[in-house]
């Protein structure tokens, strides 16, 4: 299959939307659920010569940047701890990444600097009736779970998505892609939708380069498709650009 995919590719019949999507269950059932199982679709790993030299990229990009941010990430490490007593100032979660070459989901953990209280996925199930946000995404503005001062800032300017620079270096993610859900929100994808899982996640992309969290989640799902089908070189480096200034502006993001 080739890296440039049609509309009419995008729309799988071998995923029944009724048999499939479950709004009902939590992180921890979907991974089960997730695990091992088929999603239908196979990964794009056409093109292997662009996949290659993006590959290079995300290494020599990733590495230089993870050299040149140590020092400040200690500082931030320490003023995390010092709002947060007892927790971490890294912190796991379980996403979805590209499938593999058989079609089952592939799950890892990807990284972040903490910007919410410890025990806050505990609290999701009291706030989920606030959710701002369509389709399976959760989005809500003045997040109470949120650590006052530091947590906000990082979120607004996305610094809390610097450690996933790991996740680049070490192939599970790359600078520019789809972001990686949660397991929870694969299992609500129709079958349109799961073609954001036939590559490679990555740091920023087509919908941190636009609205970010004032899109709508067809939105979100219409740009990543968008970046499948055009995806380049030309284009991974205009959405670079465009994701570093969301960033610096913080417009959309909460």
């Amino acid at each position: 299959m080739s890296e440039a995919v049609s509309d009419a590719q995008f729309l799988n019949p071998t995923i029944a939307k009724g048999d499939w999507i479950r709004a009902d269950v939590t992180d921890a059932e979907a991974i089960e659920m997730l695990r091992g199982a088929d999603s239908g679709l196979r990964p794009l790993l056409g093109r292997r010569g662009y996949r290659f030299v993006k590959r290079v990229i995300d290494i020599v990009s990733s590495g230089a940047a993870i050299a040149l941010l140590l020092v400040p990430g200690i500082v931030l490490s320490a003023v995390i701890c010092i709002k947060s007593p007892g927790a971490g100032p890294l912190y796991s979660q379980v996403r979805v990444g590209r499938l593999r070459r058989d079609g089952t989901f592939r799950l890892f953990r990807m990284l972040k600097f903490r910007s919410m209280m410890p025990h806050a996925d505990e609290m999701l199930a009291e706030l989920k009736e606030r959710n701002e946000a369509d389709g399976p995404l959760f989005k809500i503005k003045d997040d109470p779970r949120i650590i006052p001062g530091v947590g906000k800032f990082i979120r607004k300017h996305s610094i809390d998505e610097l450690p996933q620079l790991l996740n680049v270096f070490a192939g599970q993610m790359s600078l520019i892609g789809p972001r990686p859900a949660l397991p929870s929100e694969v299992m609500q994808y129709d079958g349109r939708t799961m073609w954001r899982l036939a590559v490679k996640p990555g740091c920023g992309g087509a919908w941190q380069a636009g609205e970010r969290s004032d899109s709508t989640f067809e939105g979100m799902v219409d740009a990543d498709l968008e970046y499948i089908e055009k995806s380049s070189f030309r284009h991974d480096l205009s959405l670079v650009l465009g994701t570093l200034r969301s960033m610096l502006d913080g417009k959309g993001a909460y």
